[in-house]
């Protein structure tokens, strides 16, 4: 199997952020609008007409350019072709689809490229907060073209944390409740790019976590100088056959290393 071709890196981010610029705006479209939207059921939550545009436009645009990829996206069927393909693009259209519907602006568009199961490519746009984020392997991470940095706190007392009220329960860690101030924002795509760019010193999602909703932030914060595990300290692997991962724990490598020592 030939090396990764780290030049390539750049040229898959710039069409994944052409790609989530266009995303972003039929997302404007319909932002506000009331949108037609379904329960996906089994506990998938809801989708609306824009997951489902966005999805579309975006399958069409990037396997157009890049046909030998293969697509995993959360809005399209999943099928075994993937498996088989070296690079795949996974994808959520909108990462925070309850937060759209809600007409919160804080929901974001998820973009992807995965080489060996491991990102090279990534961008997150939030459309309706004129952001973007944009990292390529070995080429470090940007928000609209500036280049950021995780907050460098050491230890994690006092430190801001995001995630969901129930993964700061005591009964989750050691010692009982973690000694860190908690926040909480809709899209993971987004917490992992609030750490990468230092507004918060780490993230976390105990519950398994799908591909869709990580992959380009991690890559993001890894790119930036933070570190990114499972909830056990497993390095992260993607484009597994059952698309999802034990959890996500991101942050200063310090308050990353100590939140996953501290889980019990």
């Amino acid at each position: 199997m030939p090396a990764t071709d780290p030049a390539a890196a750049p040229d898959d981010a710039a069409l994944l952020e052409e790609a989530a610029l266009a995303a972003g705006e039929i997302a404007r479209r319909h932002f506000g609008t009331g949108p037609e939207c379904w329960d996906k059921g089994d506990g998938q939550g809801p989708v609306t007409e824009a997951d489902l545009e966005i999805d579309a436009m975006l399958r069409d645009m990037l396997t157009a350019a890049r046909p030998d990829y293969g697509w995993l996206s959360e809005e399209s069927p999943d099928g075994p072709e993937r498996l088989e393909r070296r690079r795949v693009f996974v994808v959520d259209p909108i990462d925070g689809t309850r937060a759209f519907i809600a007409g919160e602006t804080s929901f974001s568009h998820a973009l992807a490229v995965v080489e060996d199961g491991v990102p090279k490519a990534a961008a997150i746009h939030l459309p309706m907060k004129d952001r973007m984020y944009v990292a390529a392997r070995g080429h470090g991470a940007t928000r609209d073209g500036r280049t950021i940095a995780p907050s460098g706190r050491d230890g994690w007392d006092g430190a801001r944390v995001l995630g969901a009220k129930a993964n700061f329960h005591p009964d989750r860690w050691r010692g009982g409740r973690p000694p860190v101030k908690a926040g909480f924002v809709p899209s993971l795509a987004y917490r992992l790019a609030l750490v990468a760019e230092g507004q918060f010193d780490a993230m976390l999602t105990l519950r398994p976590s799908w591909e869709w909703d990580i992959a380009s932030g991690a890559l993001i914060v890894a790119e930036a100088g933070g570190a990114v595990h499972d909830r056990r300290g497993a390095a992260l692997r993607f484009n597994n056959a059952h698309p999802q991962v034990d959890g996500v724990v991101a942050g200063t490598p310090s308050v990353q290393a100590a939140m996953i020592a501290g889980l019990a």
